[in-house]
């Protein structure tokens, strides 16, 4: 495969690509670049795919995001294209779910604060000894995924009470973690000393922290926010620090730049009650080999096998109202002759697979699943196929 690199990879992925066979191109992405590389594959981190780049080039096959979020990507533009779009879920769950702690211990022991009083050649202990301490407290996550589920792992051995919600979280699992199921994010708000977000960037998500999720806070409460950005309502979130006296710790803002090295102009980090790193979550060495080495690995079962592992962009429920199941010879042209009866019949395939069964008589069975569906013209023209054996439809 040709594999354009626009952001950067560890050495030992792009060594690791080359031993497979790719072709690898190392360059910052820009519509010229990625035309001129011919590439069948983009890699990408925390560069933007926007439909300029995905117009750009012709032989695009699959996007891979190095990473778990992918609302840097234009999903829904590239579907449009006939193009794959695959992430790396888990591999930099340890590492965020790291720094969602460190912020939390720096709140509650102000260390940043303890370092600046230090470095000017102050010494303030009676102001700064007086943290709550963290056990027995009580951690709201909202979102269990790979994150979610790591922040829970580091709430339990520090001996913190966890409540927690997510779309997948019923009460069985809730026991079986030993946590308490909220039935909302606001629940979880609400009975936490500390919350801490967990949850993709979606359409569903967009400011789920919002009016209503600050309002259940309770006053002086801790909240931190390693997720993304659109997540949070900052208006609101800055409402409830000056009314509710919340501290925050946030590794992701409204605005941020997108380059290494920029200019920062957002109220909430320099106030007082809000410690901010650079959406560094993710950026450890451990997690950035992990997470490479899981897209090295998405491309090279793609380029084998042309199955896309940790695909974002398929359609798991598709319009199909029949489905078509048609026992037949393995002989050349059957397959294509059924199509083209479907295709005479006005009907549309949304879905199909072609099994062969054992024995010596090379027969297989064919399913597909259809839209536009007349049953009876369809059976007529599919049975009167050379080498059909047999066929049936039913509604779905």
């Amino acid at each position: 495969m040709r594999v354009f690199i626009g952001d950067a990879l560890p050495a030992s992925s792009l060594q690791a690509l080359g031993e497979k066979g790719h072709t690898v191109t190392e360059a910052p992405l820009e519509p010229g670049a990625l035309r001129e590389s011919a590439a069948q594959v983009l890699v990408v981190r925390g560069t933007r795919v926007d439909r300029e780049l995905l117009d750009a080039s012709a032989t695009m096959e699959l996007i891979v995001r190095a990473g778990a979020g992918y609302d840097s990507i234009d999903v829904a533009g590239a579907a449009e294209r006939g193009i794959f779009v695959a992430n790396c879920p888990g591999k930099n769950a340890h590492a965020v779910a790291e720094l969602t702690f460190g912020h939390i211990i720096a709140l509650d022991r102000r260390i940043p604060d303890n370092v600046r009083s230090a470095r000017l050649g102050l010494w303030k202990k009676a102001k700064y000894a007086r943290a709550a301490g963290l056990m027995g407290r009580t951690l709201g996550i909202v979102g269990l995924g790979y994150i979610g589920m790591a922040v829970l792992g580091i709430a339990k051995g520090m001996g913190m009470h966890v409540v927690a919600w997510s779309r997948s979280l019923t009460e069985a699992r809730a026991q079986a973690f030993g946590i308490t199921r909220a039935a909302t994010p606001e629940q979880v708000a609400a009975r936490a000393d500390i919350v801490t977000l967990h949850v993709a960037s979606t359409q569903d998500t967009s400011l789920l922290a919002g009016p209503g999720f600050f309002a259940a806070m309770r006053p002086g409460a801790t909240f931190i926010n390693t997720s993304r950005a659109s997540i949070v309502d900052e208006k609101a979130l800055l409402e409830a620090i000056q009314r509710k006296h919340i501290k925050v710790g946030l590794d992701v803002l409204e605005g941020e730049p997108r380059v290494a090295d920029g200019q920062l102009a957002n109220t909430l980090a320099t106030h007082p009650n809000v410690y901010v790193t650079h959406h560094i979550g993710a950026s450890t060495r451990q997690a950035q080999e992990a997470t490479a080495a899981k897209a090295v690995d998405i491309i090279d079962t793609y380029a084998r096998t042309r199955h896309v592992g940790c695909c974002v962009n398929l359609a798991y429920k598709s319009d199909a109202t029949h489905l078509l199941t048609v026992r037949h010879l393995d002989r050349p042209g059957v397959l294509a002759g059924v199509l083209d009866a479907v295709r005479q019949a006005g009907s549309n395939v949304q879905e199909m697979e072609n099994v062969l069964l054992a024995g010596k008589s090379g027969a297989g069975c064919a399913r597909i699943r259809l839209v536009h569906v007349q049953p009876e013209t369809i059976l007529a023209s599919v049975r009167a196929v050379h080498h059909v054996l047999a066929a049936s439809i039913i509604r779905l």
